[in-house]
C-alpha cells in the first residue's frame, strides 16, 4: 500500500457539505446503540455520495442490511479522508450508534483513533490493513475476494477479443486491452492483474495498457484516460475508477467496456459487457448480528464467491461474445472448487530488478517461487509475510488479512504512468 498522504494528495472531490441520510426499520436507539429489544444502530461513513458508483454501492448494502434486520442507521456522505471522518465517527457514537463502518482506505487511521476513544463502539473499515496488528479488540477491517470477480469479468473480455479476432476485426497481436486506475498501489494492481489474468486465460495474446488518474472520482480524467488509451490501440478497455467517465467515453467510441461496481448497460447499451462488484451487505449483516448476538466480531474478514460477497452483473448479450454467461458460470465453479486459483504463478511470469518486483524471487523461466509482501503495514512499507505457496499467490485470504497486497508488475501489462 502507498502512504495515505498519496491518497490525500491525490483526491480531488472533495465536498463541503455532508449529507446524512437516516432511517428507522427497528426499536428506538437505548444506551450503547442498542434498543430495547436488543436491536443495534448502525452508523456508516462514504468518501463520497450516491453519484460515485463506489460509495452507491455501500449504500446500497448498508440499506439492504439495517432494513433486512430490522434496525435503525445513519448514513454519513461526502465524508473526506481526513479530522472530518473521526468526527463524523464521534457525532454517528453520540447518535447512539453500536457498530460504525467506514467504506474507504485514508478513513482507517481516524476510524482507529475513534475506536480508541470510544471502546464500547465497534468500528468496521473496508480496505483497512491495520487492524490484524494494532490488536484493538473493537476495530476489524474487511475486504472480499474481488480479485475472483475481476478474473471471472476478465473471462468475459478474452471471450470479446476471441470473438473481435474471429470476425476479422483485429488480429491476434491486436489484442491489446486498456485500463483507467486510479492509484498505482496495490489494491488497483491486484484488479487489475487479476482481470487481465482472466482475460488471457481465454485470449493468449492479450496484452494491456494501464494509465492513472490520481483520484477516485474524477470524470473528466477518466474520459480522457479511456480515450488516450483507445487512441494507443486498446480495443477493450477497464477500469478501477468511480466515474461514468470511461464507459462513456467507450460508449461513444463504440468500443466494448467492461465496468466496475455495477451495471453502465442503461447508459451505454451497444459496450456495456459486464461488471464485477462487492456485495458489502453479507459482511453488514455478519457484523451486526454478531453484535446482537455477544459473538466475536471478525478481526479481518474476507467475503468470497461462497458468501456472495463476489458478485457479477447480468451479462449484456448486445456487446458480449456468444455464450459468455455459460463460461462465465464454469469458471467461477473452478474458482469455487479450488481447480482454478487466480493468481497461479504458472500463468504469468515477472521481471525482477531493482526497481521493479524487488521482493520476487523467479525460477529460470520467470516464473514467481517466493514473494514476501507487506502484509503487516508499516511506515517502511518493507516485504514481511511470504504468500506464495502450493503454486499461486494467496491474496487476500485468511490468516495474511483481508485488503490486497499483490503489487507485482507481471509481463504483459504496461503501465504508461506510474507517478500516482
Amino acid at each position: 500500500m502507498k502512504k495515505v498522504i498519496a491518497l490525500l494528495l491525490g483526491l480531488t472531490m472533495v465536498f463541503a457539505c455532508t449529507a446524512v441520510l437516516t432511517a428507522c426499520g427497528g426499536s428506538g436507539e437505548g444506551e450503547g446503540g442498542e434498543g430495547g429489544d436488543g436491536a443495534v444502530m448502525a452508523g456508516f461513513i462514504c468518501l463520497h455520495d450516491e453519484n460515485s458508483t463506489y460509495d452507491l454501492n455501500f449504500i446500497n448494502a448498508a440499506k439492504e442490511a439495517c432494513e433486512e434486520l430490522g434496525i435503525e442507521y445513519q448514513i454519513k456522505t461526502n465524508i473526506p479522508e481526513g479530522q472530518e471522518c473521526y468526527d463524523a465517527a464521534a457525532e454517528l457514537v453520540d447518535a447512539g450508534c453500536g457498530v460504525i463502518f467506514a467504506d474507504s482506505f485514508g478513513h482507517e487511521d481516524y476510524m482507529i483513533q475513534a475506536a480508541k476513544d470510544f471502546p464500547d463502539v465497534q468500528f468496521c473499515h473496508s480496505t483497512g490493513t491495520k487492524a490484524h496488528t494494532e490488536g484493538l479488540e473493537n476495530y476489524h477491517n474487511a475486504f472480499a475476494s474481488i480479485y475472483e470477480g475481476r478474473y471471472l469479468a476478465g473471462v468475459a473480455a478474452g471471450l470479446k477479443l476471441n470473438e473481435m479476432i474471429d470476425n476479422g476485426e483485429i488480429k491476434e497481436n491486436e489484442a491489446q486491452i486498456g485500463y483507467v486506475g486510479a492509484f498505482t498501489y496495490a489494491e488497483v494492481i491486484s484488479g487489475y492483474t487479476s482481470f487481465f489474468l482472466g482475460a488471457r486465460s481465454i485470449c493468449p495474446s492479450a496484452t494491456m495498457k494501464v494509465t492513472f488518474t490520481g483520484s477516485w472520482y474524477d470524470e473528466t480524467a477518466e474520459k480522457e484516460g479511456a480515450n488516450k488509451l483507445i487512441d494507443d490501440g486498446c480495443v477493450l478497455i477497464s477500469q478501477h475508477a468511480d466515474s461514468m467517465g470511461a464507459p462513456t467515453a467507450c460508449e461513444k467510441a463504440g468500443v466494448p467496456d467492461v465496468s466496475y461496481n455495477g451495471s453502465t448497460v442503461d447508459a451505454c447499451p451497444n459496450t456495456f459487457i459486464v461488471s464485477s462488484r462487492i456485495d458489502w451487505a453479507p459482511y453488514y449483516k455478519d457484523v451486526i448480528t454478531k453484535l446482537q448476538n455477544g459473538e466475536a466480531i471478525d478481526t479481518d474478514y474476507v467475503g468470497t464467491l461462497e458468501t456472495g460477497s463476489v458478485q457479477l452483473t447480468d451479462v449484456n448479450d448486445k456487446a458480449a461474445a456468444a455464450d459468455t454467461q455459460a463460461k462465465i458460470d464454469e469458471v467461477k465453479a473452478q474458482l469455487e472448487a479450488g481447480e482454478v486459483h487466480v493468481f497461479d504463478t504458472s500463468a504469468f511470469t515477472v521481471t525482477v530488478d531493482k526497481d521493479k518486483n524487488a521482493n520476487a524471487k523467479v525460477d529460470g523461466d520467470g516464473h514467481l517461487t517466493s514473494y514476501m509482501a507487506d502484509v503487516d503495514t508499516d511506515e517502511a512499507y518493507e516485504g514481511d509475510t511470504e504468500v506464495v505457496s502450493d503454486g499461486y499467490f494467496h491474496e487476500s485470504e485468511p490468516g495474511f488479512r483481508s485488503a490486497p497486497y499483490f503489487d507485482l508488475q507481471i509481463d504483459g501489462i504496461e503501465l504508461l504512468d506510474t507517478s500516482f
